[in-house]
């Protein structure tokens, strides 16, 4: 039977950083899930589990850790985008290929970031049925706030792994992403 982390039980946890934090840290009182295969699977099953399993547990920390910000997950990742698209901005279709979750709906998510005034959106005068979103400042001041604890995190779930096992990760995830769709 294939297991991913320990027995499932009740932990108090306190998000702290290495850096100092621009977030508080929150105490937190999660269960921990655990993956249990139920039945021998094949090698590509149980990794397809393992992957969604953690999938799963690394974006609800994150979601745990953004909430006090007032972020989804998935709001992050788009000001993300916006970030690296500089002031030339995006168009909405880039968003949604570059987004984690291939999120379909990135209008109403750019909506509720417009609302908070952590994005804009405008027309392409060159072409009236391209929208191009931009980070405001305000986007990018929130995510010099975040960009310590995120990093923290990220450091806490998977630096455990090492410098090798991390590199091997990556190369094997990369192998398995440049398969593209199959069906």
């Amino acid at each position: 039977m294939a297991r991913l982390g320990g027995a499932s039980l009740n932990t108090n946890r306190s998000l702290t950083f290495n850096t100092r934090p621009t977030v508080p840290a929150l105490e937190l009182e999660t269960t921990r899930r655990t993956w249990l295969a139920e039945r021998e699977e094949t090698p590509e099953r149980e990794i397809y589990l393992l992957l969604q399993h953690l999938s799963g547990e690394l974006v609800h920390e994150l979601a745990i850790l953004l909430k006090p910000a007032g972020v989804t997950p998935e709001q992050y990742h788009v000001l993300r985008i916006l970030q690296d698209a500089g002031s030339a901005g995006t168009p909405l279709s880039t968003i949604a290929e570059r987004s984690p979750a291939g999120d379909p709906d990135v209008t109403r998510m750019l909506d509720r970031l417009e609302e908070r005034g952590l994005a804009r959106r405008a027309r392409d005068a060159a072409d009236r049925r391209v929208v191009t979103a931009r980070i405001t400042t305000e986007g990018r001041q929130l995510l010099r706030k975040l960009e310590g604890p995120v990093s923290a995190l990220h450091a806490r779930q998977l630096g455990p792994l090492g410098e090798r096992g991390l590199a091997e990760m990556r190369r094997l995830l990369q192998k398995a992403a440049a398969v593209g769709a199959v069906i």
